[in-house]
């Protein structure tokens, strides 16, 4: 048998009885080097060697593809090629008196083919655990390699890879709103510092976790119970609670139409908006729904929506327009199921008719007929109205109440002259005085004049007649006094001031007449001290 193909048992059995029988002189078989790590697939050499001197049998026991590359008298090189795991080479030698072996532990060491983070969840619950779980295929030797996880750069846990393959390490975290975008991988690393090399590290891809808020309540929809054909309204669907709420999706619907809403987002609510309108071919009861989806979960509510046609009532008059006296049919009727109230209308068992009769005086000219139909929809009572107007053609009237037939006034006072003319259509009103035509002055006299006194003709016309009325104004004024009150002023006025100036003048004269008698006396005794006494 070949020696590199021999069993491992034989060679274990051959390695141990060399090591217990020396050769004579106490030759040895050594081998270099004792213990190698190598890359797997690389290349190393093996060197055999004996203490005996005599002729030797000399060679390599192993499993690896092998090749000698040299020799000497008692050694011998090998080359062990393409080398893909751990094995335990064999030097033996035979001499003449016995047998010995050497035994090489070499290791191999490569690096994981795979390291990946198990997938994490789409979205994963606030409050609730999660299993972070990181998978290594390959990589030797496994006491020297160690599986860490982490998120970002902090370490969650650090273990030894073990021998399963693929190596599974897993660690259970509590998930937080601060672990949402939070990157998330594992890392292997192969220590050969002990064995002279390096730290060999391998890193999986970063998985990103998105963890999420989702309240038990369901959102809250505002809505109107019922909706008319051809009207529109806004409806509103709000939810609290809710985290990351940019990331919050709003479903509306009525029925099997989807609306488009408009979304508020706050800090943890949304508010959503839609228009909502009633169409024709929907008429009857639909559902409004709003539902919230975030996190593959969803929370929703629905309220019913009734749609009714109601057009108001018809309000018929039998002539819009009528003259005074004519009898007028005034009717009002709504659908099938409506109650109609008619204002004026004698009381009547409820129905959707109702109608009043009338004889058309001037009093109802301008008289507005109200009509409201009310109908029970979706146990709310909605109304509907209708109003219609009546014209009375009349007149023209121009009685005492609206034209004074006689004025008097104070000449000089503040008035004012009211004369108006009534009918329909309006009549036009001209009054003149019968002396001259001069037209009454209707409106503000301020003041009264003696001008305007007289007697006038007042006609009001139209295409319904014409009538007339006499006006007639009275100025009391007095005579004027004045040609004889100024003269006669103007005389007492002219004596008191010349009376006046006479007894100021006369004052005056006697006032310089004692001056000068005084100064004269003053002299006078002046002139007798100074004059000389005459000697006896």
């Amino acid at each position: 048998m070949v020696p590199g193909a021999a069993h491992p048992a034989m060679l274990a059995l051959l390695a141990l009885l060399g090591a217990l029988l020396p050769g004579p002189g106490g030759a040895q078989t050594s081998v270099q080097p004792p213990n190698a790590i190598i890359p797997r697939g690389s290349s190393i050499t093996v060197n055999c060697s004996t203490s005996c001197d005599q002729h030797t049998l000399l060679g390599l026991e192993t499993q690896l593809a092998k090749r000698e590359v040299d020799h000497g008298n008692n050694w011998k090189i090998f080359e062990l090629s393409g080398v893909q795991k751990d094995s335990m080479p064999i030097c033996y030698s035979s001499c003449p008196s016995g047998q010995a072996s050497a035994l090489m532990n070499l290791t191999v060491y490569w690096f994981p083919e795979h390291v990946e983070l198990a997938a994490l969840p789409p979205w994963q619950p606030v409050d609730e655990h999660l299993i972070l779980r990181c998978m290594v295929s390959g990589g030797a030797p496994r006491d020297h390699l160690t599986v860490v996880l982490l998120r970002g750069e902090k370490e969650l846990r650090r273990q030894p890879a073990g021998n399963g393959e693929p190596a599974e390490v897993t660690v259970t975290v509590l998930a937080t709103r601060d672990d949402h975008g939070a990157n998330f991988s594992c890392r292997t690393e192969l220590d050969l510092r002990s064995q002279g090399l390096g730290l060999f590290q391998n890193s999986s891809a970063p998985r990103k976790l998105r963890t999420f808020v989702l309240p038990t309540t369901n959102p809250h929809l505002a809505t109107h119970r019922v909706l008319e054909v051809g009207t529109e309204w806004q409806m509103n669907c709000t939810l609290d609670g809710l985290f990351p709420v940019s990331e919050a999706e709003v479903h509306l619907a009525l029925g099997d139409m989807r609306l488009q809403p408009t979304i508020t987002y706050n800090d943890d609510s949304l508010l959503a908006k839609a228009w909502v309108k009633g169409k024709g071919e929907e008429e009857g009861v639909q559902y409004l729904m709003c539902a919230v989806k975030l996190g593959g979960q969803s929370r929703r509510s629905q309220e019913s929506v009734t749609i009714y046609s109601f057009p108001a009532p018809n309000l018929t008059l039998s002539q819009p327009e009528v003259s005074e006296w004519t009898t007028v049919n005034v009717e009002c009727e709504a659908q099938a199921g409506a109650v109609v109230t008619l204002n004026g209308a004698p009381a009547r068992p409820p129905g959707p008719r109702a109608q009043l009769q009338l004889n058309a005086s001037a009093e109802d000219n301008g008289r507005s007929f109200f009509c409201s139909a009310a109908l029970e929809v979706a146990e709310q009572v909605v109304h509907k109205h209708q109003t219609r107007e009546l014209r009375v053609l009349y007149g023209p009237r121009l009685n005492e109440r609206d034209c004074l037939g006689n004025w008097t006034w104070q000449e000089g006072s503040q008035q004012t002259l009211r004369c108006q003319a009534w009918g329909n259509p309006t009549p036009k009103l001209n009054c003149s005085r019968k002396e001259d035509g001069a037209l009454l002055p209707i409106g503000d006299l301020r003041p009264v004049k003696r001008e305007v006194a007289g007697t006038y003709q007042c006609r009001a016309t139209s295409t319904c007649g014409e009538v007339t009325r006499e006006v007639v104004i009275n100025v009391i004024y007095h005579q004027n006094n004045m040609a004889i009150v100024i003269p006669v002023a103007s005389v007492i006025i002219l004596f008191t001031v010349g009376t006046a100036a006479y007894i100021y003048n006369y004052q005056r004269k006697i006032q310089k007449y004692e001056l000068q008698k005084a100064r004269k006396a003053q002299e006078e005794a002046a002139m007798k001290l100074s004059t000389p006494a005459t000697p006896p």
